[in-house]
């Protein structure tokens, strides 16, 4: 996907409240960075930060942050916020390979929406349930591991699900049918594109 350059993006997301501009110097720290030591729930590739910022405004008593490596998508995140009070949420512009230099034993629980499918085999480090990033997330979580994916791209979900298994990781929900469902879900941006044409959306819960 080509991403558009957004004018003054930089400028914007340095000067928001939300914005984290250098998360590598809160590490240990986080629970200072919200005045609280309530649960941290990560987004790896926020995208336009629809869905975390919904869970932030819904569940005041958990901080939510999102990460993002891209200016021209953070920046409409930010752009959604700036007007708003939402003290238990902020974002961080920077890629995920960094993830273990940011936190460490902090986090709660990962979510990983519609990530990158990297469907060529020399890139199935890139995905973001490789072992590779596995090993990261065993660096960042506080206590239990808990990873909830959602994507469109059923190659990657069935990827993802025999990776995690493999790791030790325990599935406690799965479908290959989100929308059927009748549980709580707030839909991201490509969520909502995608139930309006009628694509099936996979989801998981796993464990460790």
């Amino acid at each position: 996907m080509r991403l558009r350059n957004v004018k003054g993006a930089k400028d914007k997301i340095l000067l928001s409240r939300y914005n984290i501009d250098d998360p590598y110097s809160n590490i240990n720290n986080w629970n200072k960075v919200f005045n609280n030591n309530n649960p941290i729930y990560i987004e790896i590739g926020m995208g336009k930060g629809k869905f975390i910022i919904e869970n932030a405004i819904n569940n005041p008593n958990i901080n939510y942050i999102g990460i993002e490596k891209f200016d021209s998508v953070i920046v409409r995140a930010i752009e959604k916020v700036n007007d708003l009070e939402i003290p238990n949420l902020r974002f961080i512009r920077m890629d995920a390979n960094r993830i273990d230099e940011v936190f460490n034993k902090e986090v709660n629980r990962i979510y990983l929406n519609f990530s990158d499918p990297w469907p060529k085999e020399r890139h199935v480090k890139r995905r973001l349930t490789s072992p590779i990033f596995l090993q990261k997330y065993d660096k960042i979580f506080k206590g239990k591991c808990i990873i909830e994916m959602k994507t469109d791209n059923i190659d990657l979900f069935n990827y993802s699900k025999d990776s995690l298994m493999e790791y030790g990781y325990n599935i406690d929900y799965i479908t290959c049918d989100l929308h059927k469902e009748n549980i709580d879900n707030v839909m991201t941006e490509y969520e909502e594109k995608f139930s309006k044409l009628n694509i099936k959306i996979n989801k998981l819960i796993a464990r460790k």
